[in-house]
């Protein structure tokens, strides 16, 4: 048990690195012009889907630097509610921690804008943890 909290714990803070991370490189940016997608708003849903016997436990997801959290999950799919990603969002991310029944476990995280896979991302192992990001 306590390896699951050590590696819960650990998932949680590169998630969040992650999100972070690539919003404050952008921050900077003086650009007055617009960027891909800028001008729209945009529906996404999260998603992952693990395999047989695995168990989806945490996923982080977000636009731009307004992530959220979901906990205590279980089973091997899970998907957010859809969220508006307003005019100037810039990214979309998400990262996913599952459990699996052992070395050839996997786990795929996908980001859907507007009805439409943009971004997947995988990871294999008894410990998994599957993220990816798309830029509008």
């Amino acid at each position: 048990m306590k390896l699951k909290q050590v590696f819960k714990g650990t998932f949680l803070m590169l998630a969040a690195a992650l999100i972070f991370g690539f919003v404050s490189s952008c921050s900077d940016d003086d650009d007055d012009n617009p960027v891909n997608g800028s001008g729209e708003t945009h529906k996404v849903v999260f998603k992952a889907i693990a395999s047989s016997g695995s168990n989806i436990d945490v996923a982080v997801y977000g636009i731009d630097g307004n992530p959220t959290t979901a906990s205590s999950l279980s089973g091997t799919t899970w998907s957010s509610p859809e969220v508006t990603a307003e005019k100037g969002a810039y990214t979309a991310n998400v990262a996913v921690n599952a459990i699996g029944s052992g070395a050839s476990s996997t786990l795929k995280v996908q980001i859907w804008v507007d009805g439409e896979l943009k971004k997947e991302g995988t990871s294999s192992g008894q410990y998994l943890s599957a993220s990816t990001s798309y830029t509008f």
